[in-house]
């Protein structure tokens, strides 16, 4: 078992914690959620450009899948519950805040900073998801319902822009 902010060596040599630690964004010795979300940018810049909505939906639903697998996975191998360093969960949150928003810098920034701040702030049922969940699952589901927030959000400040 290791220290719950310490980050283990294995997620350098096991192939499920290095994608459970965000390919490694989650060693970051600082705001490891933080640096999972920015590492997440790129993968949602590639999936917008080439998938349709529906194809996106659907890679973020199989994420989100895979992810209470691999994080639970990940979780038990270390010995720590939601580890700060597990930031697949912070992929998937991001992927769903970004749904059906324009591609265009102002809105990857703004869907950023959205996520982060329902990720971090926790309004209900996140908090009390992650409370009652104790397993991949509880870690993927708060960060779910935070990304749907943060979606909602945005599609209304698109749609305010629109009226402009």
């Amino acid at each position: 078992m290791i220290k719950r902010n310490s980050v283990p060596r294995s997620i350098w040599t096991n192939p499920i914690h290095f994608l459970a630690f965000g390919l490694g964004s989650g060693a970051a010795p600082y705001a490891p959620g933080t640096f999972g979300t920015l590492a997440a940018i790129p993968l949602y810049l590639v999936l917008a450009h080439f998938l349709t909505w529906p194809l996106y939906a659907l890679f973020a639903v199989a994420m989100f899948g895979f992810g209470v697998w691999l994080c639970d996975r990940t979780e038990r191998d270390i010995g720590v519950h939601d580890h700060s360093g597990i930031v697949w969960d912070e992929f998937v949150g991001y992927l769903v805040t970004m749904f059906a928003v324009p591609v265009d810098w102002v809105w990857v920034v703004a869907g950023f900073f959205l996520f982060r701040l329902f990720d971090v702030w926790k309004p209900f049922p996140v908090r009390q998801l992650e409370r009652r969940y104790q397993n991949g699952f509880g870690n993927m589901a708060d960060d779910l319902l935070a990304g749907i927030y943060a979606n909602i959000v945005l599609q209304l400040l698109v749609l305010a822009e629109r009226q402009l």
